[in-house]
């Protein structure tokens, strides 16, 4: 599997005790003293649960720091204009935006909100200016810059 910034990574399914029961997918960087990272998938065989459409696909879950994205930030956004139209309009410009990681519409006194992954403050100033100070719709956004991550684990058990 290729990724961007060219490291190549392979998939294999490490199969052991238990197999019948549960597969794990280990990605694995081509070359030498590489770390393995598994991704387990408990109780149907691998297959299985990706042609039932469980399993969306696989990644592979890099270090932001170690790839020049040292800044995480969450953001809320609320928009001026409400109704699909106006919310779509917004989403397709954020998920353009490539240091938007995430983004969900959401209920509550916020519409948006948006998980970021910056190099620095300059391409945060950027992403503001596309974003919101160019007619986008938006009354006004909060930004909160992330200090500690004490958790960051998208796994669902199953």
């Amino acid at each position: 599997v290729g990724l961007e910034g060219g490291e190549e990574f392979f998939a294999e399914p490490a199969l052991g005790p238990g197999a019948a029961d549960r597969v794990d997918v280990v990605l694995s960087p081509t070359g030498e003293g590489a770390r393995r990272t598994a991704l387990v998938a408990h109780a149907k065989p691998f297959e299985q649960l990706a042609q039932a459409g469980i399993i969306e696909r696989v990644v592979a879950i890099l270090n932001p720091g170690k790839v020049g994205h040292i800044l995480k930030a969450l953001m809320t956004v609320e928009l001026k204009l409400h109704g699909e139209q106006h919310m779509r309009r917004f989403l397709d410009l954020a998920v353009a935006e490539s240091a938007v990681s995430q983004a969900y519409a959401v209920t509550g006194e916020t519409d948006v909100i948006l998980f970021l992954n910056l190099r620095d403050m300059e391409e945060f100033d950027e992403l503001c200016n596309r974003l919101f100070r160019d007619q986008t719709n938006v009354a006004r956004f909060f930004t909160m810059m992330v200090i500690r991550t004490a958790k960051d684990d998208r796994a669902i058990q199953l």
